[in-house]
């Protein structure tokens, strides 16, 4: 078994509430609440989740781009918490983090090719030419090396994303955040970055921890999946395991929502009740078991620890007593004038008679 290159031991990062004129702490945001994790080199672990269940501040936690309150980050065997600040951009040039707003993570006064010289200058690296190698990253992520001369808000978004990917390649890191990379972005777009993020991958080995909340972009790009749910972890494991064989039944409602692409096609949804509990007071034991429809006495009695069986990992009491998963029926047949449609379509992309 190799060394994992991202271990993550018990991270826990609570925001202080301050009220009153003096600043009075008066509670705390549990944002991540005991994270253990690991990432292979050249993998990709998707991190799925309700909005405000911890996924944003779990990836600048592993960057240390805010301290955690308690736990261990280590980065191929090294501890990441006693550096000081010199060692720390040392290490950062291995880790990097694709923002989500291609908007707002680019400095508007800086011109493109100022943006992506900077982390060449700060590391000292391709000293001498530094135009050539912001030309070499542009034509990596598909745009083109006049480009550089440009500011930001002359490109579409997608575009800018693909220079904030550009940035982060500049210092050739071994892992990338990617913080809802392509959730602002259009469909047609989010693919192309999509695709792209994984030619990467497979031509430099970048391992990539994946912030997302649309599971089927997560399915397309991870190997491995995470669900959180205010704070925790309640299951992971290999994506095909995850999709086809949920075990958590936050997972099972999270998955029941994912749309169909064959209209008329069904399946049975897992509803959940309530709103999310805040995370200033989030419930006892089993954070979700006041929105389970399997709940019991123990689930608000004990938090549950995860308990991995064939590589898969849940945290859940009763999982192993839960009816299997609503298994997806097979879609309708397309109706007749869907499959004329088809053949229309099949007919245009291929410039053959359509036979109808």
């Amino acid at each position: 078994m190799t060394l994992a290159l991202l271990q993550v031991h018990g991270l826990v990062k609570h925001f202080p509430v301050r009220r009153g004129i003096f600043g009075r702490i008066t509670g705390a945001v549990r944002a991540v609440d005991g994270v253990d994790l690991q990432i292979q080199a050249g993998e990709t672990l998707g991190v799925v989740g309700e909005s405000g269940c911890g996924k944003s501040t779990l990836g600048r936690l592993v960057l240390r781009l805010i301290e955690p309150s308690s736990g261990q980050v280590l980065f191929g065997g090294q501890d990441l918490g006693p550096l000081n600040a010199p060692a720390l951009r040392a290490q950062r040039r291995a880790m990097q983090i694709i923002f989500q707003d291609p908007y707002a993570s680019l400095n508007p006064r800086m011109t493109v090719g100022q943006t992506l010289a900077e982390p060449l200058q700060l590391h000292g690296l391709h000293t001498g030419r530094h135009a050539t190698r912001v030309a070499e990253l542009l034509h990596t992520v598909g745009l083109a090396p006049e480009h550089a001369q440009r500011y930001p808000h002359e490109f579409s978004g997608g575009q800018r994303q693909r220079i904030g990917i550009a940035r982060a390649l500049a210092v050739e890191p071994q892992l990338i955040v990617c913080d809802e990379a392509v959730s602002a972005l259009d469909v047609s777009v989010q693919a192309q970055v999509v695709n792209l993020l994984q030619d990467l991958q497979q031509r430099l080995g970048i391992a990539y921890l994946f912030i997302a909340h649309d599971l089927a972009v997560v399915k397309h790009i991870a190997h491995r999946v995470a669900v959180m749910y205010l704070g925790r972890i309640v299951e992971i494991g290999d994506k095909a395991q995850v999709f086809a064989q949920p075990r958590h039944p936050y997972t099972r409602a999270l998955l029941s929502a994912i749309p169909l692409p064959e209209p008329g096609a069904q399946r049975e949804r897992a509803l959940l009740g309530g709103d999310v509990p805040s995370p200033m007071h989030p419930p006892t034991g089993c954070h979700f078991h006041t929105r389970c429809a399997f709940a019991q006495p123990v689930c608000s009695q004990e938090p549950p620890t995860l308990e991995t069986v064939d590589g898969q990992a849940v945290a859940c009491h009763l999982w192993r007593s839960l009816p299997p998963a609503a298994v997806l029926p097979p879609p309708a047949a397309p109706s007749a004038a869907r499959q004329r449609l088809l053949r229309l379509q099949s007919a245009f992309v291929t410039g053959t008679p359509p036979g109808i």
